[in-house]
């Protein structure tokens, strides 16, 4: 009797697979260890050369994020959340340094809110006798500004996640609330 291949038989065979490959590749049992046929003598690899340390890349891995943004922009995150019943999405950031966080009011640069799960930029709505839904007064320390995009359709719900470009500014993989 044949069996059917279902989704989790699949994924049950690829995870074994997967797991048999980290065994001969790196796992506690190493192909040198094992006892080399007795035709053939066994080779044995040169230890690898001492590589040059690089030099440092600016990366977020070793700092937390607040403190990231904080020390290379000037705010701290708060936060993404949906608003007027999901039909528009506000972020909002608190300014600890006005001079390195002008970056987010400068009137040229537009702000987009790309969704991470669709690629769709989302942008700032602008009302006729209001201007733009965003906050581009001067800054002042431990204040919270926001920005208010379009969320067409209810397109990012909760818990989505979502990048928010500003000029030079961005802010990958925030959680909306």
């Amino acid at each position: 009797m044949r069996r059917q291949a279902t989704p989790t038989r699949m994924a049950t065979l690829l995870a074994g697979l997967v797991a048999a490959g980290v065994l001969a590749t790196g796992g506690p049992v190493r192909a040198q260890e094992a006892t080399p046929p007795a035709a053939e003598p066994a080779k044995v690899s040169p230890a690898p050369a001492a590589r040059p340390k690089a030099k440092p890349v600016a990366s977020t891995s070793h700092v937390p994020r607040s403190q990231y943004f904080q020390r290379n922009w000037g705010v701290d995150i708060v936060g993404v959340r949906r608003v007027s019943s999901g039909a528009m999405l506000r972020f909002d950031y608190r300014v600890v340094d006005p001079g390195k966080a002008a970056a987010l009011t400068d009137r040229k640069a537009r702000p987009y809110l790309i969704d991470e799960a669709t690629h769709t930029a989302l942008a700032v709505p602008a009302m006729e006798n209001i201007g733009e839904l965003r906050q581009v007064a001067p800054l002042e320390t431990n204040r919270t500004y926001f920005v208010i995009f379009g969320n067409p359709g209810g397109l990012v719900k909760r818990g989505g996640r979502v990048t928010l470009v500003v000029g030079n500014f961005r802010a990958e993989g925030l959680v909306v609330d």
